[in-house]
């Protein structure tokens, strides 16, 4: 059983930087694939990136494509997302979420896909 928290939201003007972070415990972190998620208010919950239990693979939704960087640490046990020039639109919770996964490269965009998941973080983006 894996246990995700995330931690690094909060509110920021926009055109600002936030450096959401998601810890992971209770498994081994590396033969994991990782993703990031998001849902605003009265919206579905939608997929932001994704990074395959190797570091390299990553994929992005457009709208963050330039602007949004993920990332992990394997000996930390972390995956990151370096949020840069964020817009009120980027408002919603973000969570992570985790995946055991036996083949390097591969990359998760689909919620469903996913067994283990934090509670989320909360990033507002002020106009």
């Amino acid at each position: 059983q894996v246990q995700l928290v995330e931690s690094g939201g909060g509110l920021v003007q926009a055109g600002g930087s936030l450096r959401l972070s998601c810890a992971a415990s209770g498994g081994t972190f590396s033969t994991y694939a990782m993703g990031w998620f998001r849902q605003a208010p009265g919206k579905e919950r939608e997929f932001v990136a994704a990074i395959s239990r190797s570091v390299g693979s990553t994929v992005y939704v457009d709208s963050v494509k330039g602007r949004f960087t993920i990332s992990r640490d394997n000996a930390k046990n972390s995956v990151y997302l370096q949020m840069n020039s964020l817009k009120p639109e980027d408002t919603a919770v973000y969570s992570c979420a985790a995946r055991k996964s036996s083949t390097y490269g591969i990359i998760y965009r689909r919620a469903l896909e996913y067994d283990y998941w934090g509670q989320g973080t909360q990033v507002t983006v002020s106009s």
